[in-house]
């Protein structure tokens, strides 16, 4: 009797293509533990592939996986093994043999012949363990399998194979080359979910912090920041938030470019209608001109009232072109340089807590630039419509954000605005670390969706647009509802 497996089709290409390295990870609950157990056990018992199981740290076979294996063995009535404390073996030649990595390296090398190596715990694989695994498998066809959570960007597997390709992960959740397939997968994806985890699940959105939960249940880095611009939950509250609310996308269409050339940034293209995130695109091809022409094609087929793009560096030689795109069109045209002077140097800054008119800052006072100013009114609208989302509090639309859950990037523009610090400023100005302090300080990637959704807040010559503003909600149209959780 051969093994009958019912799986996700996540999964399906570990058993039907070859791939040197294949990788699944994710949060709690994703089964990929107990899918690799159940593949494997497959694998083992029709193709007689001999299986080496490897944790980082294992001091007993406690650690290891072979119970699971067993419970597997036994649950799905697998004939054909025989089991014994050391190890698992079947009648078809192949089995299972089990070893921690730390404290023996050299013990991998009785691992030789061996079809496959699963590395359970992946996140913990250090890079000595790596640079010995691969060359020990060398067996034809053979391939690295490796189930994990990740949890700090810095380890092995995550460097190597995670990070490369994040985001073609977050908005996907696949990712596959020549040599590698990788999936994430969540609770979500899982259809034998059982309730008692999700209570887990449902007790920890509710009480833990979210970066926490998101790591735990989503599969995220364990990525803490510090002084943080936006948190994780006041974005998941923004989701859908004119639906929750009530209001309607009303008012000026308005959209926004980051430029970049080739290389490995991307291009950001960025559209709202009145309090309303309608769209976020990117472009990871082509050069600067190239990028223009897209995201004015884009802004031109949605009717925009108004557009801007960012000017700070090599954009500027794209105002030519750019005016050219709009010429005759009822569009508004501007440039957008984060490191000028704050717009409205001498109003007050619309974060001051002074207790008395006399004691208020003023957007010069306040703000280190323009850039700073307009995510400070991003951040003052998230969170707005988290308060208003999650407690009930009367705001006026003008004054929330709202995100379509129809956004395909809304993983990614998530992770970009909630991994951005506020810098320290010596004279007690708000501040932002640059894209290049980003890159060089915190290894981040440069958030070109987060600045172009920044983008959107500053629109200037509103008073030559001819627009629809949105009406005030009363009180009775609110609700109070729990926030979404955005899942990877």
């Amino acid at each position: 009797m051969k093994l009958k497996l019912t799986i996700t089709p996540k999964f399906l290409p570990f058993l039907q293509k070859k791939k040197r390295i294949k990788i699944a990870f994710g949060g709690r609950g994703g089964t990929k533990s107990q899918t690799f157990a159940d593949m494997l056990c497959l694998k083992v018992q029709t193709e007689g592939l001999k299986v080496g199981c490897f944790r980082e740290h294992q001091n007993t076979l406690e650690d290891s996986v072979h119970a699971l294996i067993k419970d597997e063995i036994i649950r799905l009535e697998v004939p054909g093994f025989k089991i014994t404390d050391k190890a698992i073996n079947c009648e078809s030649g192949g089995g299972f043999k089990f070893r921690g990595l730390a404290r023996n390296m050299g013990g991998v090398k009785s691992f030789h012949g061996f079809n496959v190596f699963w590395v359970e715990e992946g996140e913990f694989l250090s890079e000595d363990s790596l640079r010995i695994l691969l060359p020990t498998l060398r067996a034809t066809n053979s391939e690295l399998w490796i189930s994990m959570n990740p949890k700090y960007e810095e380890d092995a597997i995550s460097k190597r194979y995670i990070l490369p390709y994040y985001d073609q992960l977050l908005k996907t959740g696949v990712y596959e080359d020549e040599d590698l397939y990788i999936i994430w997968t969540n609770y979500d994806e899982n259809p034998w979910f059982p309730k008692e985890l999700e209570s887990d699940r449902v007790r920890d959105f509710r009480d833990l912090p979210r970066s926490d939960y998101d790591h735990v249940w989503l599969g995220h880095f364990d990525t803490k920041i510090e002084s943080a611009l936006i948190q994780r939950e006041w974005f998941d509250a923004c989701i859908d938030a004119h639906k929750t609310l009530g209001f309607a996308p009303l008012g000026a269409k308005l959209a926004s470019h980051d430029p970049s050339d080739t290389g490995p940034d991307s291009k950001g293209y960025a559209y709202r209608h009145g309090s309303v995130v309608l769209d976020i695109q990117e472009m990871m091809h082509g050069d600067i001109n190239q990028g223009g022409d897209w995201a004015t094609g884009l802004a031109l087929n949605q009717g925009v009232d108004a557009f801007n793009w960012d000017c700070d560096g090599m954009g500027v030689g794209l105002n030519r072109q750019i005016n050219k795109a709009f010429e005759g069109k009822h569009t508004v045209v501007s440039m957008f340089r984060g490191s000028e002077e704050v717009d409205l140097p001498e109003a007050i800054c619309e974060n001051s807590t002074a207790s008395s008119i006399q004691n208020q800052k003023t957007n010069k006072e306040a703000l280190k630039n323009k850039r700073a100013q307009f995510y400070l009114t991003l951040r003052n609208k998230v969170y707005n419509t988290f308060l208003a989302v999650t407690e009930g509090r009367y705001m006026d639309p003008e004054k929330l954000i709202s995100f379509s859950s129809e956004i395909a990037l809304l993983n990614k523009v998530r992770s970009e605005l909630c991994r951005m610090p506020i810098k320290p400023n010596a004279n007690g100005l708000f501040e932002l670390y640059t894209k290049q302090d980003m890159k060089t300080k915190f290894k981040f990637k440069s958030p070109n969706l987060a600045d172009s959704v920044m983008m959107l807040g500053r629109m200037p010559l509103f008073n030559q647009i001819n627009i629809k503003l949105p009406k005030p909600i009363t009180p009775m149209g609110l609700r109070v509802v729990k926030p979404r959780s955005l899942c990877a």
